[in-house]
C-alpha cells in the first residue's frame, strides 16, 4: 500500500497548524457544541487524530478534559508548543494500548478517517475506539462527504482533478485547501455513507445520529456549493 498521510509531512504541519475555522471548516465545527450536548455527558474526552490540536482545544472549551492523540510527531509537537498546557500523545498507528478502556465519556474524530487508507485498517481503528468509550459514551465521527471531492467551495479547489467523481470506496481522491500558504493537492481516502454504516455495524457500533451542516445567507462568509451542498458529515456512534 503506497497511501501515505501528507500530515506527517514538517512543512505540511506548519501550514495545518495555521488553520482555525475559515469559511467551509466554519460548518465543520458550527454545530458540533449543540449535538455534543444532545448526545454525550461526562466530561472525559479523547480526540482520535488530534493533529495540531484544533479540535483538542476546541473541544477543551467545551468544557472537557481532553487527551489529543495522534500518529504524526510533527503535528504533535505542534499541538504542545501551541497548547502547552494541553495533553498530547503520540501513539503507534492503530495502537491503543496505552489509553485505559471504558474509560472516556466522549470521542472525536475529525477529518481523521479521510486520510486512513483499507477496509480492514479502518475496521481495526473503529473497534480500538469502541473499546475506549464505557457502555454510556458515544464517538462523534465528522468526516468529508463524497460531494466534497466533486465541487467547489470556499475552502476548497478540486476543479483540477475530474477523475473524484469515479472514486469507489477506499480509493484515493485529490483536493487542494486554499485557506492556506501550502497549496499543494492532499491525497484522501474517499469513503461512501454505506460502506461507513457497513464498518460501523462490524465494530459493533450503531448510528444514533448523523448530520449533514449547510451554510446559512446570513453567515458572513462567500459560500459557493455550502448552501446546497454538505461538504461534511457527522455521525453519532453508541455501542
Amino acid at each position: 500500500m503506497d497511501f501515505s498521510n501528507v500530515y506527517q509531512d514538517p512543512l505540511r504541519a506548519a501550514s495545518y497548524a495555521q488553520l482555525e475555522f475559515p469559511n467551509t471548516y466554519f460548518l465543520a465545527y458550527r454545530d458540533i457544541p449543540e449535538i455534543i450536548s444532545r448526545h454525550a455527558s461526562g466530561t472525559k474526552a479523547l480526540d482520535f487524530g488530534c493533529g495540531t490540536g484544533r479540535s483538542t482545544r476546541f473541544i477543551t472549551q467545551l468544557g472537557f478534559e481532553v487527551t489529543g492523540i495522534d500518529i504524526s510527531r510533527d503535528m504533535v509537537d505542534l499541538a504542545q508548543n501551541t497548547d502547552p498546557s494541553g495533553r498530547y500523545q503520540l501513539i503507534p498507528d492503530g495502537d491503543f494500548s496505552s489509553l485505559p478502556k471504558e474509560q472516556f465519556d466522549l470521542i472525536t474524530s475529525i477529518f481523521t478517517f479521510d486520510n486512513i487508507p483499507g477496509k480492514d485498517n479502518r475496521l481495526h481503528i473503529l473497534k480500538g475506539l469502541a473499546q475506549l468509550i464505557h457502555n454510556e459514551g458515544r464517538i462523534i465521527l465528522l468526516d468529508s462527504t463524497p460531494e466534497i471531492y466533486f465541487n467547489e467551495w470556499a475552502s476548497f479547489t478540486t476543479k483540477d482533478f475530474p477523475e473524484n467523481q469515479e472514486a469507489k470506496s477506499g480509493e484515493k481522491v485529490h483536493i487542494i485547501m486554499t485557506d492556506v500558504e501550502d497549496q499543494r493537492p492532499v491525497e484522501d481516502t474517499i469513503w461512501l455513507e454505506a460502506d461507513y454504516l457497513e464498518l460501523f455495524s462490524k465494530a459493533g457500533l450503531n448510528l444514533e445520529a448523523s448530520y449533514k451542516p449547510l451554510g446559512k445567507k446570513e453567515e458572513p462568509f462567500e459560500w459557493k456549493s455550502e448552501l446546497d451542498i454538505a461538504p461534511w458529515v457527522i455521525y453519532v456512534l453508541k455501542k
